[in-house]
């Protein structure tokens, strides 16, 4: 008594660098775009017995342009479409997602496509979105197949129970020489008292007939560990040669399930097997309806969540969240503001009191990663009060206020270069006395050399007399110098 054909599902496997690379890709590329970006998958081609599930693996390097050929693995192509909004991520309408990937797939077979890169019959899609302040990636795998293949399963015996040894070796000799690309699917060609042929589908399919058929045996790379099931890709091999050889439908058909293992340090095809199928009449929506969503981890249908927050670089993770609300009014209220320009300025601040303090913290947000304060005094029991940049031990330590701040700015954001300068500004009206002369000569050198080291000089000091000598020397530099000052009665 014949039964179905059992397939096995893929299950997808996601390596924590695909959401990396994901997060780097949104921020700086795909921006608000939802357009669909072609990636890559792969499939290990030597059967584990220590893990039984169908893995298809995605990681950072699917979003290549092209696939890193590798004799261990089998490709698989791929889309993903990553929405906005959780909304818009519910909201999608995944019968016509996946219609629409599977009329792809047709196109693929229509046009010829198959018979240059067998592996465009293994496709996945995903559908995501990707929460980037709180680390969290919603997505759902579907690996779409034709609904309607089903397959009559008439006999099933091990590879060497109708090939030779010799044969056998053949087969697997001939398989290694394939290109990556024709090594999903393939033919082999078997007459009495001759030569076992291997052949490209591109070579030999359109020249089957239905008279000589039981000379071919249709290859396919059984991605199922389960030796009593294959892999759903399977469903695609079958609506591919049924397009080609229409003669084979309601017709038993002899494939070959190649399955490479490894016994110690040799890898060999001997646990392969050959199926006697009967092959399914093609219903006229055959090539319309397709399936293929994975379920989750209920086994369910339904998408599933990568929370990422406590694996990913702490630092990283600070450094993104401050480029992703920058870019996010970028994108949304200020189109042409180039935050590259600004992240690359260095701010020279003049003074590490309120005003320093203020400032220093609202440039952080602005993305600024060069911030430099000079001020001469340390931190008194009244300032942590008012200025954001200081704690109680600071001033218990007599902390220099400009290497306090400095360090502060550093634990609020780790990614900030922040250093101090402990320095007295020579001003106008205020004699130095021969003893202060070589100490103000130096300071004056100081200061002139780090307005030269930056692009922005705030003078964020108590007076105007204060205010002379930097905006002098900022003026001769021509470098961009803003003053504030904060005037209280009348």
């Amino acid at each position: 008594m014949s039964d179905n054909l059992s397939y096995v599902q893929i299950s997808s496997s996601v390596n924590p660098s695909f959401w990396n690379k994901l997060s780097e890709l949104k921020l700086n590329v795909y921006k608000l775009d939802e357009s669909k970006h072609s990636i890559w998958g792969y499939h290990t081609i030597i059967n584990s017995t220590s893990c039984p599930i169908t893995l298809m693996e995605v990681d950072s390097t699917s979003f290549n342009r092209e696939f890193t050929a590798h004799n261990q693995y089998l490709p698989f192509h791929g889309w993903i479409l990553n929405t906005n909004t959780i909304e818009q991520f519910k909201e999608c309408d995944k019968v016509e997602l996946i219609n629409s990937e599977g009329h792809k797939l047709y196109q693929h077979i229509i046009n010829e496509d198959v018979f240059k890169d067998t592996s465009l019959l293994n496709r996945f899609f995903i559908l995501s979105f990707a929460d980037l302040k709180k680390f969290h990636y919603y997505y759902w795998f579907s690996f779409p197949v034709p609904r309607h293949v089903v397959v009559e399963k008439i006999d099933a015996c091990d590879l060497e129970n109708v090939f030779s040894p010799e044969e056998v070796e053949t087969l697997h000799s001939a398989y290694k020489n394939l290109d990556c690309t024709q090594r999903s699917y393939f033919i082999v060609k078997k007459e009495s008292g001759k030569m076992l042929e291997i052949c490209t589908l591109a070579f030999q399919l359109k020249s089957i007939t239905l008279e000589d058929k039981d000379n071919y045996y249709f290859v396919f790379h059984n991605i199922s560990n389960d030796k009593n099931a294959v892999g759903s890709p399977f469903r695609n091999y079958v609506a591919f040669l049924l397009y080609y050889c229409d003669f084979l439908q309601n017709k038993i058909v002899n494939f070959i399930s190649f399955n490479l293992s490894r016994t110690g340090s040799q890898v060999t095809c001997r646990k392969s097997i050959v199926y006697k199928l009967k092959l399914p009449m093609k219903t006229k929506d055959f090539y319309t309806s397709w399936v293929g969503w994975e379920k989750n981890e209920r086994d369910k249908m339904g998408p599933k969540l990568a929370n990422m927050k406590n694996t990913l670089d702490p630092s990283v993770i600070a450094e993104n969240a401050v480029d992703l609300n920058l870019k996010l009014m970028k994108w949304n209220l200020l189109p042409s503001i180039d935050l590259d320009n600004i992240k690359k300025t260095k701010c020279l601040l003049l003074g590490a009191g309120t005003l320093g303090c203020s400032v220093a913290r609202t440039l952080l947000g602005w993305g600024v990663r060069d911030i430099t304060f000079v001020d001469n005094s340390t931190v008194s029991f009244s300032n942590p009060v008012r200025q954001s940049l200081f704690t109680y031990q600071d001033s218990v330590d007599m902390k220099s206020k400009s290497k306090a701040a400095a360090d502060n700015l550093k634990n609020i954001f780790p990614g900030v270069n922040s250093v101090g300068h402990q320095l007295t500004i020579p001003m106008p009206g205020h004699s130095v006395g021969e003893s202060l002369l070589e100490q103000t000569k130096e300071s004056v050198k100081k200061l002139t050399q780090l307005i030269k080291d930056h692009d922005a000089i705030f003078l964020l000091l108590d007076s105007r007399e204060s205010r002379w000598l930097p905006t002098l020397i900022g003026n001769v530099e021509n470098k961009v110098t803003d003053g504030f000052i904060i005037k209280t009665g009348s």
